[in-house]
């Protein structure tokens, strides 16, 4: 019997973040990856997943996804029956990120949506592969995903609540995971998640940035082939 896996995608991802991922598992998992698009709070983010979900499910989470996760556990805690986090933070913003953020999202609503610039996917993937495939599949996603749905994400991210004083009501075999390259959400990050959790495990990727699902697609799915098999 397939495992109900439901898949979080994170800021400008769709569901290509995860396509190996659920080839990978195909034969254990049946999956779902939630739309985290249409709205501009982590609540309705988790509502509208949690309305299409199945009763109960796996629920593994990248970066914004992460965000949703803990809202998820928050709401239907009962619902989730264990957890993979990659790449996430359960803090808020500081006050310097959260002003990049407005910043970004005020130089698009006067100007053209530019998706992941080559600027920026350095710091979304390891340098070693900006240039090829999965930097060019990073960048058609965020392109897919639009301007639109980048400024509803990027106000969800700002207003997320604080998620490290619930990390110790969480009771679901949990992995934790992170790149050790990553710049968006530093290992520290994963570590704090990491001990706030009982029992859970953390896996760091070596040479890997933000996107492990996309950067090191075997890994990934290896991780998360145990995680399921318990």
């Amino acid at each position: 019997m397939l495992t109900p896996v439901l898949f979080l995608p994170g800021l400008l991802c769709d569901a290509t973040l995860w396509r190996a991922q659920i080839d990978d598992l195909a034969d254990v998992a049946a999956p779902m990856v939630a739309d985290l698009t249409l709205d501009d709070s982590v609540a309705a983010m988790a509502a509208r997943t949690l309305a299409a979900a199945p009763p109960r499910f796996s629920l593994a989470a990248l970066s914004m996804g992460g965000y949703v996760a803990f809202e998820i556990m928050r709401q239907a805690p009962e619902r989730v029956t264990r957890l993979a986090l990659i790449a996430t933070s359960a803090a808020p913003d500081d006050a310097a990120r959260a002003a990049e953020r407005r910043a970004g999202m005020a130089s698009l609503k006067i100007g053209r949506f530019v998706g992941v610039t080559a600027r920026l996917l350095p710091q979304l993937i390891h340098p070693s592969r900006v240039e090829g495939e999965t930097g060019e599949t990073v960048r058609a996603m965020a392109e897919r995903v639009g301007g639109d749905a980048f400024l509803r994400q990027q106000q969800a991210i700002l207003t997320r609540p604080d998620s490290r004083p619930t990390l110790a009501t969480i009771a679901v075999p949990t992995i934790v995971a992170v790149g050790d390259g990553d710049l968006l959400t530093p290992p520290a990050a994963s570590q704090a998640i990491h001990a706030g959790i009982a029992g859970s495990t953390l896996h760091v990727f070596e040479r890997c940035g933000h996107l492990p699902a996309m950067e090191l697609p075997d890994e990934t799915s290896a991780l998360l082939r145990g995680w399921l098999r318990g």
